[in-house]
């Protein structure tokens, strides 16, 4: 389940806005979720219900959007409001093709094409459980026909655009695993 709320909510509060979209979308499962229940987190530092070791979660919070994905794999979830990109972060996060695509575009697409980017490779560490442990550059994202290209196997790749505002991407592994073999 995926929940995304567009809602302009003062920085120092979008950390329990992000918690409510995650008890909502735990409700359905049963599960009575509450920011004091236990848990578990890897070496790393991602988080899971203790508890609940077949539930996998992520959550996202930016100026304006929050979001919040429960899956029964273990998944990634990045949103972002577009807005002016940052030359040095693309040139320390992203690919040579990546960059290059950017630059290509038409400098109008620029700003999306970067969030596009940036918010697919960020859902992407989040979703393999390293966060900014992994090395960026190592994953490279592409668009062919509409589609999510990566050199990432193993995993499925939405978007979505909310009017040509925010991006928010989640990235899911595509077969069921056991926790503990990270």
């Amino acid at each position: 389940m995926i929940i995304i709320s567009i809602k302009d909510i003062p920085k120092k509060e979008q950390h329990s806005h992000a918690h409510r979209l995650l008890r909502e979308c735990l409700k359905p499962l049963g599960i009575a979720y509450s920011e004091d229940m236990p848990i578990t987190k890897n070496k790393y530092g991602k988080p899971s219900l203790t508890d609940y070791p077949e539930v996998f979660y992520n959550l996202s919070h930016a100026d304006g959007i929050t979001a919040c994905i429960v899956s029964d794999t273990e998944c990634g979830i990045d949103c972002e409001p577009i807005r002016e990109y940052r030359s040095g972060v693309m040139k320390r996060a992203f690919t040579d093709a990546e960059q290059e695509t950017i630059m290509a575009a038409p400098e109008s697409d620029r700003n999306m094409l970067f969030f596009r980017l940036w918010t697919l490779k960020e859902a992407y560490i989040k979703a393999v459980g390293m966060g900014l442990s992994f090395p960026m550059r190592d994953i490279e994202f592409s668009f062919e026909n509409g589609e999510i290209l990566s050199n990432a196997d193993g995993y499925s790749f939405v978007q979505h655009i909310i009017k040509n505002k925010y991006i928010v991407s989640i990235v899911s592994l595509l077969e069921k695993q056991t926790k503990g073999t990270e």
